[in-house]
Order: C-alpha cells, then sequence, then structure tokens
C-alpha cells in the first residue's frame, strides 16, 4: 500500500466510531463497562489482547485510562487494520498483527504466551459456533490464572419474541431518524473506504477475504457463559445488557 502524508487517520477512526454508534448507541458504555472490569481484575497495567480489533478502538480507550498498559491487537481486515496501523503509528504500547482467528495455528503469531485480558466487541458474530468454541479453547490457554476475557456482542434471547420486536422496531425507528440526517450506514462508510486512495486496496482486499457480510452466528449469553466455563474458565457470567446486546466475563 502507497501511504500519502496526508491520510488523516483520526479522520477514518472517528469516522468509523460514528458508523458503529450508528448501530450500537450505547457502544461507549460497553466500553466503558469492559475497562472497569479490566481494572478489577487485571489491574492499570495490564497486558491485554485486543481481538478482533478492527480499527484500534478498544485498544485506544484502553491506553488513554491505562497509560501503562499494553496491548495487542489481532485482525483479518487489511482496511480495518491499515486504519488501526496509521493511528497509533507513533505509539509503542500497542502492536498489531494480522491473524485468522479460525487458523489453529493463529496464537503463534502473538508477540506474548499469556495476557491479563482478552477483550473484544462486537466482531465474534462473524463466526459460527463451533469455530468460535475452538476459539474459546484457545483464549483459555492464553489468559493468565486470575485473568479475564470480556466479550460484548449481539446475544439475543430468543426466549422473549415479543420484548425482541418491540425492542427491534425501537431501535430501526430510531436508525432511520439518524441516516435521514446524515448518519452513514455499514455500505455507505465501506464506500467511501473503496474510493479513498490510500484505503481502496486494502478495502478491495477485504472484500475478498469476508464477502458483503458475516454469515457466523449469534447465540445467547447462556451459551457463551457455558461454552467458556467448559473451555476452562473457572467462572463466567453476564456483567452487562441491553435489550438486544450482553457482554459476558470469564475468569480464569
Amino acid at each position: 500500500m502507497t501511504e500519502t502524508p496526508n491520510t488523516d487517520w483520526n479522520a477514518w477512526q472517528t469516522s468509523w466510531d460514528r458508523q458503529q454508534e450508528w448501530y450500537l448507541p450505547d457502544r461507549e458504555e460497553r466500553f466503558r463497562v469492559m475497562l472497569d472490569m479490566v481494572e478489577a481484575f487485571a489491574g492499570a497495567e495490564a497486558r491485554v489482547l485486543d481481538l478482533a480489533c478492527g480499527t484500534g478502538s478498544i485498544s485506544g480507550r484502553l491506553l488513554e485510562r491505562f497509560p501503562k498498559a499494553v496491548s495487542v491487537g489481532v485482525d483479518l481486515d487489511p482496511a480495518l487494520l491499515a486504519i488501526a496501523r496509521g493511528t497509533f503509528a507513533d505509539e509503542p504500547r500497542v502492536t498489531f498483527v494480522t491473524a485468522d482467528l479460525t487458523d489453529p495455528a493463529w496464537t503463534a503469531k502473538l508477540p506474548y504466551d499469556s495476557y491479563d485480558a482478552v477483550l473484544t466487541a462486537t466482531a465474534l458474530h462473524w463466526l459460527h459456533v463451533e469455530p468460535l468454541r475452538a476459539l474459546y479453547g484457545q483464549l483459555a490457554g492464553l489468559v493468565r490464572e486470575g485473568g479475564v476475557l470480556l466479550n460484548a456482542d449481539h446475544m439475543p434471547d430468543e426466549s422473549t419474541p415479543r420484548i425482541n420486536a418491540a425492542d427491534r422496531a425501537q431501535r430501526h425507528a430510531r436508525m432511520d431518524r439518524a441516516k435521514a440526517e446524515g448518519a452513514l450506514d455499514w455500505r455507505a462508510w465501506w464506500e467511501l473506504a473503496a474510493a479513498d486512495p490510500v484505503l481502496a486496496g486494502p478495502t478491495a482486499e477485504r472484500f475478498e477475504i469476508y464477502g458483503e457480510h458475516a454469515d457466523g452466528e449469534t447465540p445467547s449469553a447462556d451459551w457463551h457463559t457455558t461454552t467458556l466455563r467448559e473451555a476452562g474458565f473457572a467462572e463466567a457470567r453476564t456483567v452487562w445488557r441491553s435489550p438486544s446486546d450482553a457482554m459476558v466475563l470469564a475468569l480464569k
């Protein structure tokens, strides 16, 4: 990739945040709770694995709150990693690794053998349940004793269909209003990236890897907590919840 000196990586980072917030208006709240749990279990100098890191949204908030923390961001998306690497080019506390989480050998690319915390948000729904189960087993081997894994993602409760329908209708009405006021959705954001001279190449490569969107699954929070215990974590439960999403914490 040929980078021009005028690439405004912070603008791309902000643009990604706004696009994500169109879908997730409580995005910052889940990040706050996530970092509260990092502080509670790993402390202010934690070594963190930012899993499926995208543009480095979690890493940025981690380092801002905990200046002595270090982060390793892992992703396969070349466009989002380009933004992450550009944004944090002068930041020695964060390292980015290109790896496919469905590759059984992906952990060999990591710079450390163990981590105080593994953090991920709105990402693992790209996986089907069996690859996710295998991934949880690998992560149990990376988290130190007393360390934690936190996953915030779409975790619907299918036992409450009327509640789910009402929430969905309310969310879509809000999103429609925001879009009418100029908010970018997923497709519009990627169209901008594809038109950018620096990101066009990585964006084309990204769509060759992933296609248009995930074909993964969104099991319930109960499935996640049960599977995490089976993977080798001592305790696991939900520590944050919205009408459609949840965050589970697993303690090694």
